[in-house]
């Protein structure tokens, strides 16, 4: 039996890398620039496969709007100034883009660390907010249906 994939949140300003520019890149981006040591811990227990939602932060855009999947693990070179990276490629964009103010309002996604650990770049989602989350935003081109799962 293969490894159970897990579930994460990248948060990202769409002034410095947007969802769009994520796409343009070939669908492949190096993840970094993360300095907080929870948050790359949280990069660190990524494993090739995992799903992460793509969310736009700011003051403008809260919103859950594609998916990446993890290509490449932790890994440090000597552009990341003391940090490290993953590598991930974009599955698919949401069907309908998942607002922070909407999450924060569904009964179904109490508890969510987003909510909690508000300043992490980088939080873990557990398999049923994943799903509930894909339920509001009609799952992600690539998802081969209404399902959220690959």
């Amino acid at each position: 039996m293969g490894r159970k994939t897990e579930y994460w949140l990248l948060k990202t300003e769409p002034g410095e890398w947007s969802w769009e520019d994520q796409e343009a890149n070939g669908g492949i981006s190096k993840w970094d620039g993360v300095k907080n040591k929870q948050a790359q811990k949280y990069l660190k227990s990524m494993n090739i496969g995992d799903l992460c939602f793509f969310y736009h932060s700011g003051s403008k855009a809260r919103r859950v709007v594609g998916v990446v999947s993890v290509t490449r693990e932790w890994y440090t070179d000597d552009d990341d100034d003391g940090g490290g990276a993953v590598d991930v490629k974009a599955v698919g964009e949401m069907r309908r883009a998942v607002d922070l103010a909407e999450m924060k309002k569904d009964e179904g996604l109490k508890g969510f660390v987003l909510f909690k650990q508000t300043r992490l770049s980088v939080v873990p989602v557990e398999k049923g907010f994943w799903d509930k989350i894909c339920e509001i935003g009609g799952g992600f081109e690539g998802d081969g249906g209404v399902e959220c799962d690959e």
